[in-house]
């Protein structure tokens, strides 16, 4: 059975520090979480070290979109990875594919390799393949250590059946759920299936203090609100590290 393990994904010092303080095994650091993370500064990453005494993996993501990059995407993915582990993060982030929805094989290799002896998660890139046992092979042929998937499903509970069967045939890899994880989703996933490996974000969201506000002046995705504010729920992380140890239990 998987080793129990709650990841919390954040963006900033204020979200790590409460996933920190409510239960989270490890975390995720990236940045712009609102978009499905990007990769972040190695400001952030010191800070966040500062702060708190959790492993961190840091998630390596060129842009927001898919995971097919170019020549200079690719480049400055390699020097991201080289950065972090300088900087001495517990793990890396990362997945490209190929045009035919194909894990990328060769680029991967050359990634794993600059990692080093870091642990290396396969992002939700494996959720876009065009075969997940495929990718699921060449991953552990790489020596990939983790695998992030919602079974290739808009949320992890919607795809239950293939996260089991994962599961089932990751042997020493570790499959983590994510995309819609919560306290409930935990319970019914640990109920049904071998998974023990849960990731969360557990996003809400808060009023800025910005009394002054001028309405009609966009500065990002059109419409979001610059005035609203994402950070991880205390709640959230709570619930889910409860789920969690009931769970293991069993």
């Amino acid at each position: 059975m998987q080793k129990k393990l709650l990841e919390c994904c954040v963006d900033s010092v204020e979200s790590a520090v409460i996933a920190a303080e409510n239960g989270a095994d490890r975390l995720e650091l990236c940045a712009n979480l609102v978009i499905g993370g990007t990769s972040p500064g190695p400001d952030l990453f010191a800070l966040v070290r500062e702060r708190v005494r959790l492993p961190i993996r840091v998630l390596l993501r060129p842009r927001f979109g898919d995971f097919l990059y170019t020549g200079e995407e690719f480049e400055l993915l390699r020097r991201e990875v080289r950065r972090f582990r300088e900087l001495r993060a517990d793990g890396l982030v990362f997945g490209c594919l190929t045009a035919e929805g194909m894990l990328d094989r060769e680029r991967m290799a050359v990634l794993i390799e600059e990692a080093g002896p870091l642990p290396v998660t396969l992002h939700r890139a494996f959720d876009l393949c065009a075969d997940p046992f495929a990718a699921l092979e060449t991953a552990r042929e790489l020596g990939v250590d983790t695998i992030l998937t919602s079974g290739q499903a808009a949320s992890c509970l919607e795809g239950k059946g293939l996260l089991a069967e994962l599961c089932r045939k990751a042997g020493e890899m570790s499959i983590l759920a994510g995309a819609g994880v919560s306290a409930a989703a935990i319970a019914e996933l640990a109920a049904d299936t071998p998974l023990r490996a849960f990731h969360l974000s557990g996003k809400e969201v808060l009023e800025s203090g910005m009394r002054f506000r001028r309405d009609g002046v966009p500065m990002g995705l059109p419409g979001m609100s610059e005035y609203s504010l994402w950070r991880t729920s205390p709640a959230a992380v709570r619930e889910a590290r409860r789920a969690l140890d009931e769970a293991a239990g069993m």
